[in-house]
């Protein structure tokens, strides 16, 4: 381990490997010590397929729990070969809050939702989180949450509530990067589809959630670890299918998206200058 630490902040299984799927594994390849922590178990994900549609929250409840293993396996393709895998954590441990589903749906109602969470509990046992293992990089979602999930939005919210106390507690700060799709990257990406999988669809124009390429701070190659980053999408079966292609993939709405060989971030901590970074580690001891 070089004692370089990164933090990731996820909603649900499968994001990791969406969002970060390459910088977790290229900083894992390089040393750093990764943690990623994951809010819920996603158990109202929609279930691709037949084989474990019946676990699904409407019918058995046990998604969540099947969706622990998807993880598992991800973040263990995520890892070098020869070390030890990265192994899933969750807020609070696994099982605390649950999946909130979609804004106005009956499942973000329930007692035991994100959503429901009372704000305080929230960021107290996250910055316990960040105070422990005292990251030098942590990322998280933007305001938006990247397409409007509920969830996603109370990673942002309450991370951003939690980076203050945990630096007082710490007596420092640390580089602060939210997870974008930018422009450039989603135009170039869908140009080079040769190959629509039958069933599926590209998207509409501004269908998918990006950001002006200008407003993106930091670009981080993942050429590199690019299969293991499709194997990890792999992983999460019940909710990813990849494209034969291994370019391409999509969730249970049969929407094509590309696998981006070069993962984007904007910097917002007080240390952002605007600069593009191809580091996060950039400017640390």
């Amino acid at each position: 381990m070089t004692g370089r630490r990164m933090l990731v902040l996820h909603a649900h299984p499968d994001d990791e490997s969406i969002m970060t799927g390459g910088t977790i594994a290229r900083y894992l390849a390089a040393g750093v010590d990764v943690r990623v922590l994951t809010f819920t178990l996603g158990e109202e994900g929609e279930v691709i397929g037949d084989r474990w549609s019946r676990l699904a929250a409407d019918q058995a409840d046990q998604l969540g729990g099947f969706r622990i293993g998807e993880l598992t396996a991800a973040l263990a393709a995520l890892s070098p070969p020869g070390r030890p895998p990265l192994t899933p954590r969750f807020l609070g441990g696994a099982g605390r809050w649950r999946d909130s589903g979609m804004a106005g749906t009956p499942s973000a109602q329930r007692p035991r939702a994100l959503f429901q969470a009372a704000p305080d509990v929230l960021v107290q046992t996250l910055t316990d989180e960040i105070v422990d293992f005292d990251p030098q990089v942590l990322i998280t979602y933007d305001q938006a949450g990247t397409y409007g999930h509920p969830d996603h939005k109370r990673v942002h919210e309450v991370c951003a509530a939690a980076l203050a106390p945990a630096r007082e507690r710490l007596g420092h700060g640390c580089k602060v990067y939210e997870s974008v799709t930018a422009a450039g990257a989603l135009a170039a990406g869908l140009a080079a589809v040769e190959q629509v999988p039958e069933g599926w669809r590209m998207p509409a124009p501004g269908e998918l959630p990006s950001y002006p390429d200008e407003q993106v701070t930091a670009e981080i190659d993942v050429q590199p670890v690019y299969r293991a980053k499709t194997a990890a999408l792999a992983a999460h079966a019940t909710q990813i299918t990849v494209a034969p292609s291994g370019r391409e993939f999509a969730l249970s709405n049969n929407i094509l998206q590309p696998i981006f060989a070069r993962e984007h971030f904007i910097r917002v901590d007080d240390g952002a200058t605007g600069a593009v970074e191809t580091d996060l580690f950039k400017g640390l001891a």
